[in-house]
């Protein structure tokens, strides 16, 4: 059996439907329990903001194909998303830890836009090849900022992890 070019568009744009869901769940949890790193909270609350839009744009590139999102493959992010908030709740470095995922995650993103840009103009859907090139910056953005911001947090961790009275995890 074979999948034409469609198909398989439209299985990664469903890919990318639930992983921004996974997104917007991770970026809500880390929100809500940053405390001292307010430079960090803004962005993420900032990218948030981004990440929903982002999920509208593909809804809109799945409907314009005939498809649907898929309901299990978001479920399968937001639980992940909900896996790893609780995990994160749990370590004392946190925010450290946060930053780091936070990384690694805007690079799958960056990938994952790459891969869709290129399935788009190789199909022929001139719209959802922009759609994806209207994403793709953003996540480089964000991957940027949060490895130029990584020297900054840690310090600001350190510090705040060796006074007496300060909490550093968030």
């Amino acid at each position: 059996m074979t999948t034409d070019r469609k198909e398989n568009l439209l299985d990664w744009l469903r890919d990318a439907h639930a992983m921004e869901q996974q997104a917007e769940h991770m970026l809500k949890g880390q929100s809500s329990r940053l405390e001292n790193y307010p430079e960090l909270k803004a962005r993420i609350d900032q990218h948030l903001q981004e990440t929903l839009g982002q999920q509208k744009l593909l809804e809109e590139c799945i409907a314009r194909l005939g498809g649907s999102h898929s309901v299990l493959k978001d479920l399968g992010g937001t639980l992940m998303a909900f896996g790893q908030a609780v995990g994160g709740m749990t370590m004392s470095d946190e925010v450290i830890k946060g930053s780091i995922s936070g990384y690694v995650f805007e690079n799958l993103e960056i990938a994952t836009y790459t891969v869709l840009i290129e399935a788009a103009r190789a199909t022929g859907d001139i719209e959802t090849q922009r759609a994806c090139e209207q994403i793709l910056p953003q996540e480089q953005a964000m991957a940027k900022w949060l490895l130029e911001h990584l020297p900054e947090t840690t310090y600001q961790f350190l510090v705040r992890s060796e006074t007496p009275g300060l909490t550093a995890r968030r």
